[in-house]
């Protein structure tokens, strides 16, 4: 397989033509990481090779008992693997490199194995599972810092190069995981989460280890992350141990259950006597590090800072896009997509200021918030829910396979609030015994005009992330183990599309508003993630470019700007990945006419799981091919 890249000029015609509408199977072959025989990749489904079936057997193995997380986070710390359900991932300089030799190995054994005559989803999940694995390889062998994420579902979007952020590290994800995705139904369940918290501790001793080894090799967070991250972690441990979640949580659910035992006591003294004192070891070290901290926002200034941006890019994208290709490309999206939202704004009578500004004014008049108390939060999660109850009505025009694709809506926990981001989801397990969750950060409900909701459930719920992730569970277990940002962010804001497609936005102009908002948001981090770290914006820099381009509330964008820094790259992959969707879309239109079928494509899109943007090409390429003869 070669590599795939084209010069600058090339770059800018297709973005003349996504811009234009014209659209091309060009866009991906100019941006693509790699090229695989689109023969090879047409997703009838042949009976599965018994070779490559033992193959991805082990190698989704492998990744469970490195990341018993993900484990829990896919319903599969069960049967065989019910050991790993008191088991975390060991996050210390040695179980780093543990993994990284780990997955050096089994980019050996996925190079060695013959699949050129491969056909269907076998084709797919091999290129899959190789490309994934040579992109974890390529950033363990050449950046000794920060958390290498690419192979672990349950933080697959969190590359980062540093250990402990405001939402990175043991600290911001497992309290949450031990709370919501640990199940304590049976003694065992109860038993195996107290080893957690033994792990937890440990696993935070770890982290600090590396904060302090990569210090030493001159990575440290910039001094607005780490303020973030202490005072979060500081918060928390200034509540009596006997009253913290992981004490309660444990607590509630084994009397719910009836099962015998201090389970209170026994959580209590471990976080007593381990996770607490890990924890202020964790804060002195971050302290420590505060003192000589910068304010530098992106990762230019780290070691081999530009090579690690590219790899983050890629990681992001799937794509070899460099930075100027994606910042020019962001630009221009922006420009695009505010002409037509001043158009929409102009028929609402609000002429006055940049499209920034009158969304700024929108986003704080009072008829479209809810107040920022209990009260207001309630009736935001219940509006919420009507949108998704509304959506599932409109589902059968986009899709001929419905789903079950059960949902719960639920706050941002608010001691992570402060770094986490606006809204995210987390598939239910496989089996679809839980459902999946889709979480809303309400630090403050300004932050959440009601104009801007229905897209965010669209895109977090139905028909996105939600529904997208039911599809996934129809796979082989190791295809809901490897997720391509680019391909499931590019889904969902093509499911903020489809929203609109929908008529959900017929007689509601400012959600339709939302909308455009919603994607130019995405045009926007093209262009701030490409300037912190390509560029060498500032913090405060990116900050103001977000609020006067696209007219987010400070906080809410400065929470987000906070996000790229923490996370390189990833954020790149939405507007990328649905540029490419659409592109795919305008091209089966224009060679199927009249047997084009929105609900035959749709599926198309969903069947062959997540993957790299060019396989996808190359899938609906032959899908498209199946649908002329």
């Amino acid at each position: 397989m070669s590599a795939t890249k084209v010069g600058y000029a090339a770059a800018m015609t297709t973005r003349r033509e996504l811009l234009a509408g014209a659209g091309a199977w060009g866009f991906t072959a100019a941006l693509a990481a790699r090229a695989t025989p689109a023969a090879s990749l047409t997703p009838s489904p042949p009976p599965p090779d018994p070779r490559l079936t033992g193959l991805l057997d082990r190698t989704s193995a492998a990744l469970l008992a490195e990341y018993p997380d993900a484990a829990t986070f896919l319903g599969l710390d069960t049967g065989a693997h019910a050991a790993l359900q008191g088991q975390l991932p060991d996050p210390s300089v040695a179980g780093v490199a543990a993994r990284a030799d780990a997955c050096r190995a089994r980019v050996k054994e996925l190079r060695a194995f013959d699949g050129t005559r491969l056909t269907g989803l076998d084709a797919v999940n091999l290129e899959a599972t190789r490309y994934a694995h040579a992109l974890a390889a390529d950033g363990y062998d050449r950046f000794p810092y920060g958390d290498n994420e690419v192979l672990n579902t349950f933080q697959s979007e969190a590359n980062t190069p540093y250990a402990v952020s405001q939402g990175s590290g043991f600290f911001a994800i497992m309290p949450d995981l031990l709370d919501t995705l640990h199940k304590v139904e049976t003694t065992a369940n109860a038993e195996a989460y107290l080893q957690r918290l033994d792990a937890y501790a440990r696993g935070l001793d770890g982290e600090t280890e590396r904060l302090q080894r990569d210090a030493g090799l001159g990575v440290i967070a910039p001094d607005f992350l780490l303020d973030t991250t202490l005072k979060q972690q500081i918060a928390y441990a200034a509540v009596p141990v006997a009253d913290w979640g992981l004490v309660s949580s444990l607590a509630r659910r084994t009397r719910e259950r009836a099962l015998p035992g201090d389970w209170e006591t026994r959580a209590r003294k471990l976080c007593e006597t381990a996770v607490a004192p890990a924890l202020a070891r964790q804060i002195e070290t971050l302290r420590t590090l505060r003192a000589r901290a910068g304010h530098e926002a992106g990762v230019a200034k780290l070691p081999d800072g530009e090579a690690y941006y590219r790899w983050a890019l890629q990681a992001g994208t799937t794509t070899t896009a460099t930075a100027e290709e994606v910042h020019a490309l962001g630009l221009e999206q922006v420009h695009a997509l505010s002409a037509k939202m001043d158009r929409l704004l102009r028929e609402q009578g609000l002429t006055a200021g940049t499209v920034g500004q009158r969304m700024s004014a929108l986003s704080s008049d009072p008829r479209f918030l809810f107040p920022n108390d209990e009260s207001g939060r309630a009736q935001l999660l219940a509006y919420l829910n009507r949108v998704i109850a509304d959506m599932r009505t409109r589902l059968p025009r986009a899709f001929a396979t419905l789903k079950k694709a059960d949902l719960v809506i639920k706050r941002v926990p608010p001691s992570i609030e402060a770094g986490a981001p606006d809204g995210y989801e987390e598939n239910g397990p496989i089996d679809g015994s839980a459902p999946s969750i889709y979480y809303i950060n309400l630090r403050d409900s300004g932050n959440w005009p009601k104009f801007s909701l229905p897209t965010l459930c669209f895109h977090e719920g139905l028909p996105g992330h939600v529904w997208q992730g039911s599809f996934v569970n129809d796979l082989p277990v190791i295809r809901s183990q490897l997720v391509f940002n680019a391909y499931v962010e590019g889904w969902a804001l093509y499911a903020e599309q489809l929203g609109d497609e929908l008529g959900a936005y017929e007689h509601d102009p400012f959600g339709k508003l939302g909308f455009l908002q919603s994607i130019q948001f995405r045009a926007c981090r093209l262009v701030v993630d490409t300037g912190l770290h390509a560029k060498r914006w500032s913090r405060e820099q990116s900050i103001r470019w977000m609020v006067d381009h696209n007219g987010n509330p400070v906080d809410s964008a400065t929470g987000e700007i906070d996000r790229y820094c923490a996370w390189p790259g990833q954020a790149c992959g939405y507007q990328i990945g649905h540029l490419q969707i659409s592109a795919l879309r305008r091209q089966a239109q224009r060679l199927l006419g009249r047997r084009f079928d929105l609900r035959s494509f749709d599926d198309a899109l969903l069947t062959s799981g997540s993957m790299p943007l060019d396989v996808l090409r190359q899938v609906m390429q032959q899908y498209v091919q199946s649908r002329r003869v």
